[in-house]
């Protein structure tokens, strides 16, 4: 579960959804080293605390932006990173302002922020074109199998 300083959407929960930080506390635990990784998308903070990644399990698999995948990569070289693409970068404006929960301007800096990962697409280890969900959603599956094998 990663921690963010945005305001929760519509029916999101603190602790269950994301951890729902104050700027305050997030600078905070950055500055206590408590983040694996840490990034500014579109205006709020992201981050993966540590504590996430002791939990006991087989796989983690983190949802994060080129900054946080490149800081995994730095932290944690074994790591295997999987880069979720749009069908086109047509197709992903269309769902950012097809949701209808962010201003005009946060989708703007969010389709600045999407040119600037799918020109680095290729740092990723694999890449999964997200343009059916459950063929996505079965080949990250496929994906986690391979590499939680024993």
């Amino acid at each position: 579960m990663s921690a963010t300083t945005r305001a929760p959407r519509g029916s999101e929960v603190n602790g269950v959804d994301y951890h729902f930080l104050s700027q305050e506390d997030f600078d905070r635990r950055v500055a206590a080293g408590e983040f694996v990784e840490h990034a500014v998308y579109a205006g709020n903070s992201y981050g993966t605390l540590r504590s996430e990644l002791e939990r006991p399990a087989r796989g983690i698999v983190l949802e994060i932006d080129l900054q946080g995948a490149r800081q995994v990569r730095d932290a944690l070289p074994e790591a295997t990173l999987v880069f979720i693409e749009p069908p086109s970068f047509a197709a992903l404006e269309e769902r950012l302002t097809g949701r209808a929960s962010d201003s005009s301007e946060q989708i703007e800096r969010r389709l600045r922020a999407a040119s600037e990962e799918l020109a680095a697409a290729g740092e990723f280890d694999h890449r999964v074109v997200n343009d059916d969900v459950e063929r996505a959603l079965k080949e990250l599956a496929e994906l986690a199998a391979t590499m939680c094998e024993p």
